[in-house]
C-alpha cells in the first residue's frame, strides 16, 4: 500500500515536471517561430513527445497556449519585480517594473501575438482561455489601482481621476499598443507608457520640465 502511493507520487511529480518543461520550452519556441509557426507538431518534438503524448497534459491546444501566457507572467513578474517573493506587489515599483515587461514583449513578439490573439477569442465565455484573461485583467488593475492611489496620496500622481478608472486606462494603453506595434513595429511601446505616467505625474513630482518636449528645452536655452 505504501509502496503504491510512493508510486503515484513519483508519478505526478515527473508529470508536473514534464509540464513544466513542455511550457519553459514552447515560450522559446513561440518567441522564436511566432504564434503562426509554433504547431502542436513542432511542440511536442522540441520536448521529445508525439502530439498525443503533448496533449496528455493539456485538455487542448487551447489550454495549452493559455498555459504557456500564464507561465509567461510568472516569469515576466519574477524577473521585473512586479511581486515581492511572497507574490505581493505592495512597494513595489510598479512603473519600472511594467516598463521592463513591455520592453521585454518587443524581443518576443510571437507571444505578443499569441496573447493578442488569445485575448480575442476569449470574449468567448466558453473559451479556454476565457477564465485566465478574466482573472489576470482583475489582477493587473488591482495592482495599479493600489499604486496609483498611494501615488495620489502621497501628491506624486493627479488625482483628477480616480485610481481604478487609470488602471483601466493603463490596461487599455498597453492592450492596444501591442496591436499598433505588431502593424507598426517601430512603435516604440514602453516610451509611450512611461510618457503616460510623465503626464499623470504632478508637476512636483515629474519635475519642473514636465510636460516640455525636448525641442522645446532646447530653444528655451539657447534665448
Amino acid at each position: 500500500m505504501a509502496e503504491g502511493r510512493k508510486e503515484r507520487r513519483g508519478s505526478y511529480a515527473k508529470g508536473v515536471a514534464k509540464r513544466e518543461e513542455i511550457l519553459e520550452r514552447a515560450l522559446d519556441v513561440i518567441a522564436r517561430e511566432g504564434y503562426r509557426g509554433a504547431s502542436i507538431k513542432e511542440l511536442a518534438e522540441e520536448v521529445g513527445l508525439s502530439q498525443a503524448g503533448l496533449l496528455h497534459y493539456f485538455d487542448s491546444k487551447e489550454e495549452l497556449f493559455t498555459a504557456i501566457l500564464r507561465k509567461r507572467d510568472e516569469i515576466d513578474s519574477a524577473n521585473f519585480g512586479l511581486a515581492d517573493d511572497d507574490g505581493q506587489v505592495e512597494g513595489v515599483d510598479l512603473r519600472e517594473g511594467y516598463l521592463g515587461v513591455i520592453r521585454h514583449n518587443a524581443d518576443v513578439p510571437g507571444l505578443v501575438q499569441l496573447f493578442a490573439r488569445l485575448s480575442v477569442d476569449a470574449s468567448d465565455p466558453d473559451h479556454a482561455a476565457h477564465d485566465f484573461f478574466m482573472a489576470r485583467g482583475k489582477t493587473l488593475r488591482t495592482a495599479f489601482a493600489d499604486a496609483i492611489a498611494a501615488q495620489q496620496a502621497a501628491g506624486e500622481l493627479t488625482d483628477r481621476v480616480g485610481p481604478d478608472t487609470l488602471a483601466r486606462i493603463f490596461q487599455a494603453v498597453a492592450d492596444g499598443l501591442q496591436v499598433q506595434w505588431m502593424l507598426e513595429p517601430d512603435v516604440d511601446m514602453a516610451g509611450t507608457i512611461d510618457a503616460l505616467f510623465t503626464a499623470l505625474a504632478t508637476r512636483t513630482a515629474a519635475g519642473p520640465d514636465a510636460g516640455t518636449d525636448t525641442e522645446s528645452r532646447r530653444h528655451g536655452a539657447a534665448s
